[in-house]
């Protein structure tokens, strides 16, 4: 496979750049974003809303500067925490699209399969990552096993689904034009079958991680010593609204960074396949 030169790599960044924060520079964001961070700094100036209750604008960025540059009790700066988070993440993630890509395509593929799992993966499924939470504290305790599992169960069900549904509706007549032409079954999984079912399987994981963030959360507040979800805790423990805001921004911002990196991968994807077309 070709590897891609320093000008495509160069251009694909800037498109990249131009479809994440286009949006935030143009006069229809700024007609609304602008008045909303006036209001969040002059409300609670002129007493309309308690201080305490909502502080001001300049309160949190003076609290965001501080917890970047004074460490925790743990030893720990806003950026360790989100370093640590970032880790746990990306643990429960990689191994729910490692287990729940195959799984999926699998029952979307074969009757046999699909008959023997859906049933199950539709039975556990519906129960809230919540619920998880006691069960998973007691067989895998309150360490980094505990928070990548719920991290996992956020991710896993959205993707698994999301593969069954993109391959089962993949076109049948590519299958059979690539039978015609002796390709193993593998093969045909993996160059038709995947290609066709891949804007579905990012559709998943786009879903899947905002699932994920919200289970990552919840395991740092009940079980971890460290990370963003036990900052918020931390910080409501002490009354510290302004720490908490600060917290759910970058929360809030890694979360919008990664549906912006899915949703690039998807508009490549799509850029991709209308060459195919026209090529």
């Amino acid at each position: 496979m070709r590897k891609p030169t320093l000008i495509e790599i160069k251009n694909d960044l800037l498109l990249f750049l131009k479809n994440s924060f286009g949006s935030f520079v143009t006069p229809a964001f700024a007609t609304v974003f602008i008045p909303i961070l006036l209001a969040w700094e002059l409300l609670p100036l002129f007493e309309v809303i308690p201080d305490g209750l909502l502080p001001r604008l300049s309160t949190v960025a003076v609290s965001f500067y501080d917890a970047l540059v004074d460490a925790d009790m743990h030893g720990n700066r806003l950026l360790d925490h989100l370093a640590i988070s970032v880790l746990r993440f990306f643990i429960g993630f990689f191994i729910a699209l490692l287990l729940a890509v195959p799984l999926g395509m699998l029952m979307g593929w074969s009757v046999f399969i699909r008959k023997h799992l859906l049933p199950l993966f539709q039975l556990f499924a519906p129960i809230p990552p919540p619920a998880w939470v006691p069960i998973t504290i007691i067989f895998l305790g309150v360490d980094l096993r505990m928070q990548s599992f719920l991290v996992f169960l956020g991710v896993f069900y959205p993707v698994l689904f999301n593969s069954y549904t993109g391959t089962k509706d993949t076109n049948s007549r590519l299958i059979n034009t690539a039978r015609l032409f002796g390709a193993s079954e593998f093969t045909i999984l993996c160059q038709v079958v995947f290609p066709s079912a891949l804007s579905s399987i990012l559709m998943g994981m786009k879903i899947g991680t905002a699932m994920g963030i919200v289970c990552l959360v919840l395991a740092e507040m009940f079980g971890a010593s460290s990370g963003l979800g036990w900052m918020l805790m931390e910080s409501k423990h002490y009354f510290q609204i302004d720490r908490m805001m600060v917290t759910m921004v970058m929360l809030g911002g890694f979360g919008w960074f990664m549906i912006e990196i899915l949703k690039f991968i998807e508009l490549k994807l799509s850029l991709w396949k209308i060459g195919e077309v026209t090529g």
